[in-house]
């Protein structure tokens, strides 16, 4: 058993996996044998995404093993599969928050408000933990060579578990509980696509270098018992956090407390501000949740979902879609109004410009930063944007 945990936490495997997929280091295949587009690909790139090239000061850099290479620069590669490579940074994909901030609104304006509670506080709960368990057991990523990695951004963060394994077991496995008794739809459909998804996710951390089989495993795995032990609880959460009047203050404290004494490590790495972010969100949503069941506010109806999909029309479709963009819109111009206003407090009360990334990374500057920027845009997806379906007549 040793043997084998030792086998699925090192790089070979992920080497081997990445090689069977056609995805090889310049060195390797030397640039040769392959799609003479290649060549393009690998001019300026290191590890297939711009170079992080960041001064970092003596003693702060991450352990051996958590960043490759001189400054962060592993190697070049070549692509002998252009189908693997597309499916799989499509997938990886499925866990930014690109996916969060259209997929989780998109439930709520077109589904069921229930569903898409559910998906968020699962969601927020299995983040938070995947991403202390990270900076609490600072396991190291995949080494390159032999790993090619086309990530740079996740590399400063240790890699058990994959929270991208952790977000898309939980988000797919929570929305099939969620609606399983509430729709008509084959039980088996859902199942196969739950696990097609998050499959698809896992397989492209193995793919794009971040994670081992090992973190990839952990991450799936966690992530389910996470579901099963909150399963039960999940009416009981739900009904709380709709009628409780101590809510918005517990949802907005608590993780503001959770964020601030989030793990220390001696090198700045992203989990911190990323926790943060998503915390802030569920907070915002929780917060709007509530205000929204006290006073009655507009709700979605989902009746055409609950005979099948089949009742479906073209106007269905073209209504959904207006909520969508309508509501993406608002929700992005919250978080660039935001991000803007609170970064340009937050500088003139700590006196730093707001260019300055440094200044930005620092604890008192990062927290409330991102926390009210992501709360804001929780809060708007959840209140101001149904209050803009329900003014265009959109409900």
């Amino acid at each position: 058993m040793a043997s084998l945990l030792l086998t699925l936490r090192s790089s070979q495997p992920v080497a081997r996996f990445q090689r069977c997929c056609g995805l090889f280091p310049a060195a390797e295949e030397g640039g040769s044998g392959g799609d003479r587009a290649e060549g393009a690909r690998e001019r300026g790139v290191c590890n297939g995404a711009g170079a992080l090239r960041r001064p970092r000061a003596a003693g702060r850099g991450p352990p051996s093993g958590v960043r490759s290479g001189p400054q962060g620069c592993v190697q070049k590669y070549v692509v002998k599969n252009y189908f693997y490579y597309y499916l799989f940074k499509f997938s990886a994909a499925l866990g930014e928050e690109i996916f969060y901030i259209t997929f989780l609104p998109f439930t709520y304006w077109n589904i069921d408000h229930s569903v898409s509670r559910r998906m968020i506080i699962i969601w927020s709960i299995v983040m938070y933990i995947g991403q202390v368990s990270k900076d609490i057991l600072k396991w190291p990523r995949p080494l390159s060579p032999p790993v090619v990695k086309l990530e740079m951004r996740t590399d400063a963060e240790y890699g058990m578990p994959s929270t991208h394994a952790m977000a898309a077991t939980a988000i797919s496995f929570s929305f099939l509980i969620a609606t399983m008794n509430q729709y008509k739809y084959p039980f088996e459909l859902g199942l196969v696509a739950a696990f097609v998804f998050s499959t698809l996710v896992c397989l492209s951390r193995l793919y794009t270098g971040m994670h081992t089989v090992l973190d990839v495993i952990g991450g799936a795995l966690i992530s389910a018992v996470l579901l099963i032990l909150l399963y039960p609880a999940w009416d009981v959460i739900d009904h709380l956090l709709l009628t409780s009047p101590f809510c918005p203050l517990v949802c907005i404290v608590v993780p503001l407390v959770l964020c601030y004494n989030y793990p220390k490590l001696d090198y700045y790495s992203p989990t911190r501000g990323d926790t943060t972010t998503i915390l802030g969100a569920g907070a915002g949503a929780t917060v709007g949740f509530w205000l929204n069941n006290q006073y009655a506010a507009p709700a979605y109806t989902s009746r055409n979902f609950q005979l099948g999909f089949p009742l479906i029309t073209s106007k269905i479709v073209v209504v959904m879609l207006a909520r969508f963009f309508i509501g993406i819109f608002v929700v992005l111009l919250t978080r660039q109004l935001m991000k803007s206003m609170v970064l340009g407090m937050l500088g003139y009360r700590y006196k730093f410009p707001i260019g300055d990334l440094e200044a930005r990374r620092r604890l008192e500057v990062e927290v409330p930063y991102k926390f009210i920027t992501y709360s804001s845009v929780g809060f708007s997806a959840t209140v101001i944007v149904p209050l803009l379906h329900k003014l265009l007549g959109l409900m």
